[in-house]
């Protein structure tokens, strides 16, 4: 069946809009600060061979990986109106916090063909690790790291289930039944559709948009110049930086992302699940070429991605993984970016848990962009692999017993150059009662390099304020406890100039 131009934007605006209708559902429905404030959370729709049909413009590390989470539960004995839940990072999750609720969406509410999937995934401010939060800088196995997950059904008797092995079980239920609003709306958007158009149109309209995504990113490749682009970064591991290699090669219309030699698998968090590297490549190729191309499976049908198994961007289990979805996959982004001249932004996402065994409170932090080669980096951004929103001073005051002292733009911190870096962030937390903080962090020892002459953004820090004023800077990954009065002070690291500064006019 032929599908004209007409017929495949309405149906491409129809399936963006109830995936980002699921995302709203979702947010307002949540009662964590982290997915109602932050918005760490995303939404997307699949066809029924579990290609990604169409996502939200939501958090890029989630989007890139959820494909492996449906193929995770592609092969179950699908129902109507049962649901699947899952987390484990070795089949089909990311990290454990990330909850990822995959929803069989059918012709009617009773049954008939299969139309596809709705999908949601959310980090959950904690799902039971040895410390608050969930997200331990020093766990070394996954069993550290909180409950595991495999791909279940997930019923009324398993949200009481898994939320009673979760610290603050009364929001793990009501972030659990939001997912499963969100995609109940989703799935009631891809049926409405259905109805409007047929099944038949719609499922060639689908596949249509597959193949519109796949021919604009190639078109974006055949337009680079063919060669191959190389880079080569770190990671600040617990035990001593660990080496990242990419070897890029342009062939016409396809591009080969090539990570073999890289560091091993770590000893500590630092690891990846396959699908979190093969995320973070997606999202620098969705840099490379063109931003409105629609966010499907096509689009990364002309892209290979070669990884080593039992490393640390293709790990096994049951190697610890809270790091890797957050931090390497940032690094994997910025090495494909390097690769082809562009200048790195902060690099990091810059994790602090806080809380006690009562609550639990997780943020991640901007910092500054890469200069383009024609416009300076934005500041204080979320950059790369994270896309949230910060938890505004107010309502982190209102439900927690802390008190945000400084949220300032840390001026100065983006490299210079032609263009400047954008400037990172300080933000200071100071504990009203005693409580245990962990920090996820990078570029403290390496600055994020500029590009074509343009000098490296500041290097971040993470400061111990203690009641008497004195500060202890601390490791790049760090748990530890505030007494009542002290404060950590986060200063995330600015972004590289590009060009080199003695060019500036």
């Amino acid at each position: 069946m032929s599908i004209d131009a007409i017929e495949l934007q309405v149906v491409l605006g129809a399936l963006r809009a109830a995936c980002e209708e699921a995302g709203a559902v979702l947010v307002r429905s949540a009662h964590s600060a982290n997915i109602k404030e932050r918005r760490d959370c995303s939404t997307a729709l699949f066809a029924p061979d579990g290609q990604m049909a169409m996502q939200a413009e939501h958090i890029p590390v989630h989007l890139g990986a959820m494909p492996a989470s449906v193929e995770a539960v592609l092969g179950e004995d699908h129902r109507p109106g049962v649901s699947w839940v899952l987390n484990d990072p070795y089949r089909g999750g990311t990290h454990l916090p990330d909850i990822t609720v995959v929803t069989p969406v059918f012709e009617a509410e009773d049954g008939g063909a299969l139309l596809g999937f709705a999908a949601s995934r959310a980090h959950h401010a904690d799902v039971g690790a040895k410390v608050p939060g969930s997200m331990p800088a020093d766990s070394r196995t996954l069993e550290e790291e909180g409950v595991v997950i495999a791909p279940r059904v997930l019923d009324a008797t398993a949200v009481e289930e898994l939320s009673a092995r979760m610290r603050g079980p009364a929001e793990r239920r009501a972030d659990l039944r939001a997912q499963l609003a969100a995609n109940r709306t989703g799935a009631g958007r891809l049926r409405e559709l259905a109805a409007r158009v047929g099944r038949e149109t719609l499922q060639a309209a689908v596949d249509e948009v597959l193949d519109y995504s796949e021919r604009r990113t190639r078109a974006c490749l055949a337009a680079l110049p063919d060669g191959v682009h190389e880079a080569v970064d770190v990671l600040e591991g617990v035990d001593g930086d660990l080496e990242l290699r990419l070897r890029a090669t342009v062939d016409g219309d396809r591009l080969v992302l090539d990570l073999r030699g890289s560091a091993g698998q770590d000893p500590g968090n630092l690891n990846c699940p396959r699908a979190v590297t093969v995320s973070a490549c997606a999202f620098a190729v969705r840099v490379l070429t063109d931003a409105d191309i629609p966010p499907t499976a096509g689009a990364m049908r002309p892209v290979e991605v070669l990884t080593d198994p039992g490393t640390l961007l293709d790990a096994r289990a049951p190697a610890a993984v809270a790091g890797g979805n957050v931090e390497t996959s940032s690094r994997v982004a910025d090495l494909v970016l390097q690769a082809f001249g562009r200048a790195c932004g902060q690099g990091t996402m810059n994790n602090i848990t806080l809380g006690t065994d009562d609550w639990t409170s997780y943020e991640t932090l901007g910092g500054g962009q890469g200069a383009c080669p024609d416009a300076d980096g934005p500041s204080g951004v979320h950059v790369a692999m994270s896309n949230t929103r910060n938890t505004p001073v107010e309502a982190f005051e209102l439900e927690f017993p802390v008190d945000v002292v400084r949220l300032e733009r840390r001026r100065g911190s983006g490299g210079d150059g032609r263009h400047r870096g954008g400037d990172g962030l300080v933000r200071e937390w100071r504990a009203r009662e005693p409580l245990a903080y962990s920090l996820i962090t990078e570029r403290r020892r390496h600055a994020p390099p500029g590009a074509d002459g343009g000098a490296p953004g500041a290097r971040g820090r993470n400061v111990l304020v203690r009641a008497d004023g004195t500060e202890e800077e601390l490791a790049p990954k760090a748990t530890g406890e505030l007494a009542a009065g002290e404060a950590l002070r986060l200063e995330t690291p600015g972004g590289g100039g590009h060009g080199a500064p003695e060019s500036a006019s």
